[in-house]
Parts: C-alpha cells; sequence; structure tokens
C-alpha cells in the first residue's frame, strides 16, 4: 500500500439488504448520508491513528487494538451501506447522489442477505488469504522451507533455471488448497452483487468508474491496443536476449517461459536488467554516489522532495508532518518499514512512514509518497465523502508522475550534478523503466479480466487454470514453464487474487502518469524529449496539477482527466511519446528478429 487514508478503510465485506423504502424521501437521503460521513470520518480517524501506531511500535497491545478500532470503523461503513439502499430510485441532488454512489461502491464484496452464506463468504475469504500468507515451499521437509520473500530474491538474483523453475513451481503449489473455496466464493460473491442490482461481482466492480461496466472493460482494451506496439518490441528484444543466456527452453518465436523474467508472476521485469542491459548504458552518473558525496542525510533527503512542491506553488508542509512522521528506522523496536504516506485526520495531519536509506531509489520513493500527501492536503476541504482521488488510479499516479520529472536536467537545478549528460545516455535508463512500467501493462490488464470473466461465468471452474494461461499468452506473451492441469489454480498464487483485491487501479495508474506527465510538461513550455522533461520550478504546471487535485472525488474522474489533461479521454500515446527513444531503438535491435508469438 504506497498511502494510507481513513477513504482505505471504506473496503470492506458487507452484508447488503436489497430493495428501495418506498416512503424516503430526498431530504431524508441528504440528512442521512451527511451523517454517516461525519460520523465515519470521526471513527476512521480513531482507526489512523491506532493503525500508525500498530506500524510505527509493533507490539501485541498495538496490534489488537489496531484491529479493533478497525473492525468498528469497517462495522459502521457496513451498516450504513446497507441503510443506503433504501434511497436507491430516488432523484436526488447530484452532491448527496454521488455520495450514496461511493458509499455504496466503496465495498469491494457484497455478502448475500441470507445470514449463513453473509458468513460462509466471510470466512472463505478470510482463509483464503490466511492460506496465502501461510504459503511456503518445503523442497526437503520442514526445516528447509522458504516464505515468499525468501523465493522472490530468487526469482530476482538466480541465474540458474533449474533453481528458478523449482522456485516457481513451488510457489505456484500453495494455492491448489484454494480452488474449491474460490468457486464457492465466486458463486456467493455473485449473489451478493445481484442482489444489489448488477449482473455480477465484476460488474460491481466495473460500476467504481463513473462508466457503463461493459464501457468500461472495452475502454481497458483501446488503451491496451494504443501501447501495445512498444510492449511487443520490448518483449521480442528481451526474449532475444533471454534466449541468448538460456538457450533452447526460451523459445525464438513463441511465448517467454515466466519464471526466467526476474519476477515471480513475471509482472515487473527490471530485475533481469543486467541480463538485457543495452550497450554503453551507463547514463553518466549514479545518484546515490552523488548523494552521499554531499553528504546528504535523511532531512535534506525529503526537503529536496517538498522543496519539488514548493517549486510548483504549493505551500510547505505543516510543522506536524516533521514532529509525528517516521524517517528512520529506531534501534528500540521494531515498525513497517514500507514507504507509505498517511493523512490521519483527512485534513493536515500528514505524515511519511519510511525508514529512508540515502540512496537513489529512496530520493524517488519520497518524491513519489509526497505526491500521496500533497494530493491529500489539496482535496482535504471537500465533504469527508470526497476525501479521495479521483478513481483509484489516480492517486499512485499522481506519485509516479512527481518521480518522472527527476531527470538530469533537475539533479543540475538541485546541484547534484555539473552538467545533464547527453540524450544518447538515456537508452539504459529507458530500457529500465520500461522494464518496470511496460511490462506491467497487460499482467495488469490480465488479472481483473480473468476475474470478470469468472464472475460473469465465461469462464467456468473446469477451464480456470486452463483460461488463465491463455489470458497470459494472449496479453504477455508468456507461458508457464512446466506443465499445467486443473488440479493447479496458478491465479490464487497472486496475493489480490486470494485476498479479493481489485487490481484496475494499477493498470489505470500506468497509463495515466504519463498522461499526465505529458499534460504538466507541456504547460511548462518543455519542447524536448518527454522523458527529460522536468516541471520543477514551473507555476503554471503547478496550478493546473493542484486544479485537479483538489477535487479530490466530488467529481467523476473524466472531469478531473480533463482538468489537467484538457481531455475526458484517458491516452496511453503519452506512453509511447515518452519511450519514443527506446521504441525506436529497440526497433533497430529486433530487425530480421521475431516480433510476436
Amino acid at each position: 500500500m504506497k498511502f494510507r487514508s481513513v477513504a482505505c478503510l471504506l473496503g470492506a465485506v458487507a452484508a447488503l439488504a436489497f430493495g428501495a423504502d418506498p416512503k424516503a424521501t430526498p431530504e431524508q437521503a441528504r440528512r442521512f448520508i451527511d451523517d454517516a460521513e461525519q460520523k465515519l470520518l470521526v471513527l476512521g480517524v480513531d482507526s489512523a491513528r491506532a493503525d500508525w501506531i500498530k506500524s510505527t511500535y509493533i507490539i501485541d497491545d498495538s496490534e489488537i487494538l489496531s484491529a479493533k478500532l478497525d473492525e468498528r470503523a469497517i462495522s459502521a461503513t457496513v451498516d450504513y451501506a446497507k441503510q443506503a439502499t433504501r434511497f436507491d430510485g430516488l432523484k436526488l441532488d447530484p452532491v448527496t447522489a454521488r455520495k450514496l454512489k461511493l458509499l455504496k461502491l466503496s465495498l469491494t464484496i457484497a455478502t448475500p442477505s441470507d445470514p449463513k452464506e453473509s458468513e460462509e463468504l466471510t470466512r472463505i475469504v478470510s482463509e483464503m488469504e490466511g492460506t496465502y500468507g501461510k504459503g511456503k515451499y518445503c523442497p526437503k521437509g520442514p526445516d528447509s522451507c522458504l516464505d515468499l520473500e525468501q523465493l522472490s530474491k530468487i526469482m530476482a538474483e538466480s541465474r540458474d533455471p533449474q533453481e528458478l523453475l523449482r522456485a516457481w513451481t513451488g510457489w505456484h503449489a500453495i494455492s491448489r488448497p484454494m480452488r474449491s473455496d474460490f468457486v464457492r466464493y465466486v458463486e456467493l460473491a455473485n449473489k451478493g452483487a445481484r442482489q444489489l442490482g448488477f449482473k455480477d461481482n465484476g460488474a460491481m466492480w466495473r460500476s467504481k468508474y463513473d462508466m457503463d461496466p461493459d464501457a468500461f472493460a472495452a475502454e481497458l482494451d483501446r488503451l491496451w491496443e494504443q501501447v501495445k506496439p512498444l510492449y511487443l518490441s520490448l518483449h521480442a528484444y528481451v526474449r532475444a536476449r533471454l534466449r541468448a543466456k538460456y538457450g533452447d527452453i526460451v523459445p525464438a518465436n513463441g511465448p517467454i517461459p515466466a519464471d526466467l523474467l526476474g519476477n515471480m508472476w513475471a509482472q515487473e521485469w527490471d530485475n533481469i536488467y543486467p541480463l538485457v542491459e543495452p550497450p554503453n548504458a551507463d547514463p553518466g552518473y549514479d545518484l546515490t554516489k552523488l548523494l552521499t558525496a554531499r553528504n546528504t542525510d535523511w532531512k535534506q533527503m525529503v526537503k529536496y522532495g517538498e522543496n519539488f512542491f514548493v517549486s510548483l506553488g504549493f505551500d510547505p508542509l505543516p510543522q506536524t508532518f516533521w514532529e509525528r512522521s517516521l524517517f528512520v528506522k529506531p534501534r528500540d523496536r521494531d515498525v513497517v518499514c514500507h514507504a507509505s504516506a498517511w493523512d490521519v485526520d483527512t485534513l493536515n495531519d500528514l505524515r511519511l512512514k519510511m525508514c529512508i536509506d540515502i540512496t537513489g531509489e529512496d530520493f524517488l520513493t519520497i518524491h513519489h509518497e509526497l505526491g500521496h500527501n500533497f494530493y491529500q492536503r489539496a482535496y482535504s476541504t471537500q465533504p469527508p465523502m470526497f476525501r479521495d482521488s479521483a478513481n483509484d488510479g489516480f492517486h499512485e499516479a499522481v506519485g509516479d508522475t512527481i518521480a518522472l520529472s527527476i531527470t538530469p536536467e533537475y539533479l543540475v537545478k538541485l546541484g547534484l550534478l555539473d552538467r545533464a549528460p547527453d540524450t544518447s545516455k538515456d537508452i539504459g535508463l529507458l530500457m529500465h523503466r520500461a522494464l518496470e512500467k511496460i511490462a506491467f501493462l497487460p499482467f495488469g490488464l490480465v488479472i481483473d479480466q480473468w476475474r470478470w470473466k469468472v464472475f460473469s461465468g465465461q469462464i467456468p471452474p473446469e477451464k480456470y487454470n486452463e483460461t488463465w494461461w491463455q489470458l497470459r499468452e494472449k496479453y504477455q506473451g508468456i507461458a508457464p514453464p512446466t506443465g499445467r492441469t486443473e488440479a493447479d489454480f496458478d491465479p490464487g498464487a497472486k496475493y489480490h487474487v486470494a485476498a479479493n483485491v481489485p487490481y484496475m487501479r494499477y493498470f489505470l495508474a500506468d497509463i495515466l502518469q504519463f498522461q499526465f506527465h505529458r499534460a504538466l510538461s507541456q504547460a511548462a513550455g518543455c519542447t524536448g524529449p518527454l522523458n527529460r522533461c522536468s516541471i520543477f520550478g514551473n507555476k503554471a504546471a503547478g496550478a493546473k496539477l493542484n486544479a485537479m487535485l483538489e477535487m479530490g472525488a466530488s467529481r467523476p474522474w473524466q472531469e478531473a482527466l480533463e482538468k489537467i489533461a484538457g481531455t475526458r479521454e484517458m491516452d496511453a500515446s503519452a506512453i509511447r511519446d515518452y519511450f519514443a527513444p527506446l521504441e525506436k531503438w529497440l526497433n533497430d535491435q529486433n530487425r530480421g528478429v521475431p516480433v510476436g508469438w
């Protein structure tokens, strides 16, 4: 989780009744939602404070208190969501109607109204997540067990194909016991969604995006077609380099074995950068070395990030940010070091939780996380129900947009670099970023494409695994490294499937960040290559960014997009613009090499 806000608590498993109250009035609806959002705000803030303590003082008592307050906030959300259905069908003012919609759609699953079925679905979801969390591969008995973190390290670092195969198959075996539970989960989740008036659970998820659910699915395919040529070029180049490394286990013109791409799910490929690194890829500087040579400390690292936003016209962070955040790993206690941005009271109690190292990677991460914090503060003037991003892809996209402005030219302005290297040095940097961003796009589609088809009945249980791999080959051009059957349940080896967490936000964030970056770069008057554009110091770009941020979730995302990009339509062509130098280079390298699979 990259950011934490009270809005995050609204995702819950809910038992929802159905049927509107014929005696309900618009005035009752307005009073109801106004009361609900104020009470949920208080509960959410209490929960956020307890969660902060749990993350920064990991002891049994902090975990127990956090769980209790989280449960209290989620239970209240569920109760209000149930009550909200009594206003279905009423003609309401736009603000009340949107608040009620966001309240109901904040639920990731609606359990059936029957108490026994409600309890059964809640238990199944909990057990599947538990099975995933306890998953281990024990090749030689209990004393040889490896957890996901250890197996992921092997996937990232090993270049032994047999070791990679063992790690991959070992982890993918942990999800087999989930299969029968998942079948029942689909049945019960669909029943709950239909009682709310949706065709199925997938349609309920897609309804969060201010579009007809089927139109939203078609929109995603349109975006993918825009960026697909670049992915095909990257895939062909990587396949050829892996074939040079591993020989015939990598086909010359077929899908790439999924265990050779440096990641358990082949969702990002940056771990294999050393195997595919372009010649003369040295960008001419090492950001980590530049920072350490300046004796940069944690506070200066964060100040660099804050000053980026101040240069755009935003106010500095409040003093409480510096007093209440966690910046350095304490010596006296356990903490959750995973970086996250918090808005504890959804007003001005902004915090960063991170164990900062003086590295180029953490320099980027700080800029990204502060993107969340400045977004959180920008929409803090909205009513509580609207204190969130325009859709769930926007928050991550904003943080990543800021990171895209960390260019050589930006480092020169900070005094970290004497002069920017020639643009001919960019291919290595672009390749590394493409292995992360471009490689991810089809995977970001497949996770929910598969689930939506499962929920709709297009994929029956007896074809779960077969169709999973058909979709992964169709979109990603990858294949299982060993034979798979319907005894396997490979989708469940990904956390978001096991834990009922929608995934489309990550695909949207990958698309939107480049569209945001292009629009802001144009506002800043940048005329050079898009990958060299930085909006640092440009008030016009800052004003355009803030106009979108301060809307929060108060209006459909199309209106928020129009504020920043001048269009109501998502556009993946910005990705092709950003990676244009790399795409040209890849096409040159791929001459005479098979492209596609």
